[in-house]
């Protein structure tokens, strides 16, 4: 015998859309009442867009030394003025994201996965006898010793230890941050573990690291995703101080660290845009990565999205 049933327009099916409104409407409310929020994702924005195609829409080669040029102040012609080198800071301000912003993304999501991997592996089986008890143990001990260390001399004697470069400031920055992630997803593994899920998990007959990776880590996710955009924030400073003190990117690839070194002697001498400019563009990203992720990690917070 079939059935044959006619839906009215109000049922589930027909209104089940409503609940990505009703998430965007939740998100816009809490969107309108943080401006810094709002800043933050602004910048974000910007940093990717110039990132992709800020050497393209910059007025001048950022590589390029104009003859006889050199230490202009900013006017019509060079917005922020020259260096002593003759390079117009203008253009070199929009293009440094894509080597700053490039390394902080990929030293980030190195250190993320790293860190999220280490910390659920150190959160469950904390306390726990055996060879993934020991393993979880002297996973915490490295990770105090590599905290123990002031984070930017430890990244400089890295990266002097195998060389300037690019590739070279990736890993030092990938080792550096996977503790900062590391933490803050084993504090959440240690609270989920006790969850009622765990002891269903096992009772279904899955393997303890099943549990951990395919039950309690999906679920633990929460405060790293919150903490990747301070954590990218982080990156781009910790690049532009090591290429400042000369053991980051070298010169003269535009990047905001090595502008301030080329600039910082001649504020001395009264040219203080060759310094301050890239200097507030990289203060203002830093701060536009850090209010982002807090906006994000309040709304990821039932308990602060409103």
């Amino acid at each position: 015998m079939s059935v044959t049933t006619n839906l009215p327009a109000s049922s589930p099916i027909q209104s089940f859309p409503v609940g990505g409104s009703r998430g965007a409407s939740e998100f816009s409310d809490f969107v309108r009442g943080r401006p810094g929020f709002v800043f933050g994702m602004v910048i974000v924005i910007v940093t990717l867009f110039l990132a992709a195609f800020g050497p393209s829409v910059a007025p001048y080669p950022p590589e390029l030394a104009i003859p006889g040029g050199g230490l202009l102040p900013p006017s019509a012609a060079h917005l922020m003025g020259t260096d002593i080198n003759g390079m117009d800071i203008f253009s070199r301000v929009l293009s440094a994201p894509r080597i700053d912003l490039t390394i902080a993304l990929i030293s980030t999501f190195i250190a993320f996965t790293g860190g999220v991997t280490l910390g659920v592996v150190s959160g469950f089986f904390a306390g726990v006898r055996g060879i993934w008890g020991v393993t979880g143990e002297l996973i915490m001990r490295a990770s105090d010793i590599v905290q123990a260390f002031p984070m930017f001399i430890f990244a400089l004697a890295l990266v002097c230890f195998r060389g300037p470069g690019i590739q070279n400031v990736i890993i030092a920055l990938s080792f550096l941050n996977i503790p900062y992630f590391l933490r803050v997803t084993r504090g959440m593994v240690l609270s989920i573990r006790e969850r009622p899920l765990v002891e269903a998990a096992r009772c279904v007959g899955n393997s303890d690291l099943q549990i951990a990776f395919a039950h309690v880590m999906p679920n633990a996710l929460t405060p790293a995703l919150a903490n990747l955009s301070p954590g990218i924030g982080n990156a781009i400073l910790l690049t532009a101080g090591l290429s400042f003190v000369g053991a980051g990117v070298p010169k003269p690839t535009p990047e905001w660290g090595s502008m301030i070194a080329i600039g910082a002697p001649n504020m001395m001498t009264g040219q203080w845009w060759t310094a301050l400019l890239p200097g507030v563009a990289l203060g203002l990203t830093i701060l536009g990565y850090a209010m982002a992720g807090d906006g994000i990690q309040s709304y990821l917070d039932p308990l602060h999205r409103r």
